[in-house]
């Protein structure tokens, strides 16, 4: 890319509403880093260097600016640089539509809980980062998602909600939470009725809304798939679960008497196993290859890969439309799986999406294809270098 088509590139990115991008990223005691800095602009963002170099980790760090365990649903201590006292830290300035953010998080030595602050002051929660930051992520384990158990498609697909309801993630926590509080006094043997149904009912109520917004972001999903330009498969997306077949033929509030009903006649089959057997928590998310017309999981990795990108894309530009902003994309060594016409697709896509996103990789020449369109850096031995 020539000087005037960079400077052209820069300029639309930086007059879109809808831009989202990291200017600076710090961490402090993070992973393998004592410390690193990166000044960004709005470009997509290349790491690139061996395995165990710490591409990885600046990632996560990015991951962590928004709410949740981060793209390795890491225990907080886990996360501390070893050799040092504990604690971590990773501080960024974030470009959103809305302004300048200045955002803080991390582990005090000793500390149980994960601090935030935005523009210098304490946030009460992880909330407060999704109305700041979106984050969408693909990493290599969930190259798997399609073969392995369900809970990690749940999980997928419960982040894909938390990009345009934030309050989903309270719902999924509270839900599970009853439901563990539930499954204790079962098995305890001495649960007061009284206080069961009131655990049952909140299950009910948060197990239905559960179930709900699943249905709308998959519908709402099928139809940002249908606008792929056939680079990447079509996909087509289904959510199964009792619960889910409920509200395709009745009401909401009919459907949470329903899951009332069956978690009462099911509490002593529900302390015997020790699980509860109804309710969003037993759903799945279920993919189609739409062009060879077959299951996600009979396809190969290498079809897999593709599905899911297709997926998460379609939820980038879901959320640039639908919310006016689109998310920061994590792809943690995407290039590896797909040939040359598919990356040169994936990086023209991406370089077209106003949030910034950030790709890792070993091997350098795979990003060639973007050229001056991405910012390069060179990571090796918890050391970061900019190329250009």
């Amino acid at each position: 890319m020539n000087v005037t088509a960079l400077a052209t590139f820069e300029t639309n990115r930086t007059q879109d509403g809808a831009a989202l991008s990291v200017a600076r990223l710090v961490t402090t005691r993070f992973r393998c880093y004592a410390t690193a800095r990166l000044d960004l602009d709005r470009r997509p963002v290349v790491l690139t260097g061996p395995n165990g170099a710490g591409k990885t980790n600046l990632l996560e760090a990015v991951s962590l600016l928004g709410p949740g365990r981060g793209l390795r649903r890491a225990r907080l201590p886990d996360i501390d640089r070893l050799g040092d006292d504990g604690g971590w830290g990773v501080a960024a300035i974030v470009q959103t539509p809305g302004g300048t953010v200045e955002i803080g998080t991390g582990r005090e030595p000793g500390g149980e809980r994960r601090t935030i602050q935005i523009d210098g002051k304490a946030a009460r929660g992880q909330s407060a980062l999704a109305e700041h930051v979106s984050v969408l992520w693909l990493t290599p384990e969930m190259d798997r998602l399609f073969r392995e158990g369900s809970y990690g498609r749940r999980r997928f697909l419960d982040r894909l909600v938390y990009g345009f309801d934030p309050a989903h993630a309270g719902r999924v926590a509270a839900y599970e939470q009853a439901m563990r509080d539930r499954s204790r006094l079962l098995q305890e043997g001495t649960a007061d009725g009284t206080w069961l149904s009131v655990l049952e009912d909140d299950m009910a109520a948060r197990g239905v809304a559960i179930s709900a917004a699943r249905l709308d972001m998959v519908r709402r999903l099928d139809r940002a798939l249908a606008t792929s330009d056939g680079t990447f498969p079509g996909v087509a997306l289904a959510v199964t679960g009792t619960v889910e077949d409920w509200l395709a033929e009745i009401p909401a509030l009919a459907a949470e008497d329903r899951l009332k009903e069956a978690l009462r006649a099911n509490r002593r089959l529900d302390a015997q196993t020790g699980t509860t057997a109804a309710g969003p928590h037993r759903s799945d998310l279920e993919a189609w290859h739409l062009p060879r017309k077959m299951p996600a999981d009979r396809c190969s990795t290498g079809e897999q890969k593709a599905m899911l990108i297709a997926i998460v894309l379609a939820e980038a530009r879901l959320q640039s439309v639908e919310r006016g902003v689109a998310p920061l994309l994590l792809l943690d060594e995407v290039a590896a799986h797909l040939d040359e016409d598919r990356r040169a697709a994936l990086f023209d896509e991406i370089c077209e999406l106003p949030g910034q996103t950030w790709m890792s990789g070993t091997d350098e020449a795979l990003f060639e294809a973007l050229g001056r369109r991405a910012q390069r850096y060179a990571v090796a031995d918890a050391a970061v270098r900019r190329m250009y």
